[in-house]
């Protein structure tokens, strides 16, 4: 779990994994959900038939071209301003997407808790559906509505991408091969309090190419990528991170749960084509 240490300027985020006993069973279930998770042409590549561990390593976890509909429901039963404050972030997601995250007084598809010293996390995508229905899939360590707005923004945000399905985007290649193994270890080590293997998982193992429908490069802006300090990467140079969801966040979402397109808009253009060919 992420901790809070006085030398910490913020709580990181660990997204969580289902037990590795799970991940067949899981990974079968993503597929049924969305077949294009299941990484059939990209495992294709390796010239050889996957084990099924390797396959539900590789296999993604979004839901679906046909949108995101899912159900919240909150474990410690929080103000209603402070319900609407948290759900109102979670579909900033649906600017440019076919998502919504609607409450419900009974268990939801997604369950928030508040526990404290828990940290920010969250189970990704299709895998909140392997969690027994008494736990959280999402949790936002004490948050109030005291908590600033931009902490709502940052932290709220990005944990619903990951429900949606998206991993940290620092951890893929291009952005992990610039950070300083052992500079690292002890950053992380010290601000966050994680131990070595902690490090490893969470910043210097790069996402297997196979796992990943992504954009072509990795968006050191993204929402889902860390603030990387520059004393910890090999050229000195900071990886800025994302604060809030950016362009490329929305043009990516907008692709893998495209947005209906409204009728009403299709027949005024089209009726306006035709009078400017007159």
């Amino acid at each position: 779990m992420a901790k809070k240490t006085d030398k910490a300027p913020f709580i990181v985020c660990q997204p969580k994994l289902l037990p590795q006993k799970q991940w067949i069973k899981a990974a079968s279930m993503a597929a049924a959900i969305n077949p294009v998770n299941q990484p059939a042409q990209r495992a294709a590549g390796l010239g050889r038939p996957l084990k099924p561990l390797e396959l539900a390593v590789m296999t993604t976890k979004y839901w679906g071209a046909k949108g995101v509909d899912l159900s919240v429901s909150f474990l410690d039963k929080p103000s209603k301003l402070l319900r609407d404050r948290i759900l109102s972030h979670m579909n900033a997601w649906s600017k440019t997407a076919n998502v919504r995250f609607r409450f419900t007084a009974g268990q939801g598809q997604v369950r928030i808790a508040r526990v404290q010293n828990d940290g920010y996390w969250s189970y990704v995508g299709t895998d909140i559906l392997s969690i027994p229905l008494s736990q959280q899939t999402l949790n936002l360590d004490s948050f109030t509505m005291m908590t600033p707005e931009s902490e709502f923004v940052r932290v709220v945000r990005h944990e619903a991408g990951h429900t949606l399905g998206f991993p940290h985007e620092h951890m893929r290649k291009e952005l992990v091969d610039l950070i300083d193994r052992q500079k690292a270890i002890a950053f992380f080590g010290q601000t966050q309090g994680w131990t070595p293997q902690e490090v490893e998982f969470q910043v210097l193992t790069p996402l297997s190419k196979g796992s990943l429908i992504a954009t072509d490069h990795a968006d050191p802006r993204s929402i889902m990528c860390y603030q990387i300090p520059g004393s910890i990467t090999k050229n000195g140079q900071a990886i800025i991170g994302g604060t809030d969801i950016v362009v490329s966040d929305r043009d990516f979402i907008a692709k893998i749960y495209p947005a209906a397109k409204k009728p009403g808009k299709t027949t005024v253009s089209r009726k306006r084509a035709r009078r400017a060919r007159r």
